[in-house]
């Protein structure tokens, strides 16, 4: 598996709503005692650098409270994080990660959660560009006359 698939599901599973991935998620988890947790969820504080203008030093612009549990299910482990403080969503992102990474799971997770949380993302963001679009001011100048 490489990184950057490991790194796009993450994203897309960080940006779906909870309810939604709890609903396509739930049919393919395993019972819950097949479920290892190495750390529930327990949430913490996340530091976010950033540099002044790209050439500045990293400097140290805020702090998040981001939860992360690790999840173990047949041999593979999956790692949730989530901004904000939603434990259940880390959690669900957890084990979603360690079935993902599972080629017999990959299959039909690809199908079943993925393609329909990457269509609604999509949809979603489309949606928050046209309400943008519809309220852009055109700003001009007129010149006078010699």
């Amino acid at each position: 598996m490489e990184t950057t698939t490991r790194q796009y599901w993450l994203s897309l599973l960080a940006h779906s709503p909870a309810p939604r991935l709890a609903e396509l998620l739930q049919q393919h988890l395993p019972p819950a005692a097949d479920i290892s947790w190495l750390r529930r969820a327990q949430t913490g504080l996340v530091m976010l650098q950033g540099r002044s203008g790209g050439s500045a030093a990293a400097s140290i612009w805020a702090r998040s409270a981001s939860p992360a549990p690790a999840a173990q299910i047949a041999g593979w482990l999956g790692h949730g994080w989530v901004r904000g403080s939603d434990g259940q969503h880390a959690e669900l992102i957890a084990q979603a990660d360690a079935l993902l990474q599972n080629p017999q799971y990959y299959p039909p997770l690809q199908a079943a959660l993925l393609q329909p949380l990457q269509q609604e993302l999509s949809a979603r963001r489309e949606q928050s560009a046209r309400a943008a679009a519809a309220s852009k001011v055109e700003f001009f100048t007129m010149v006078r006359g010699d």
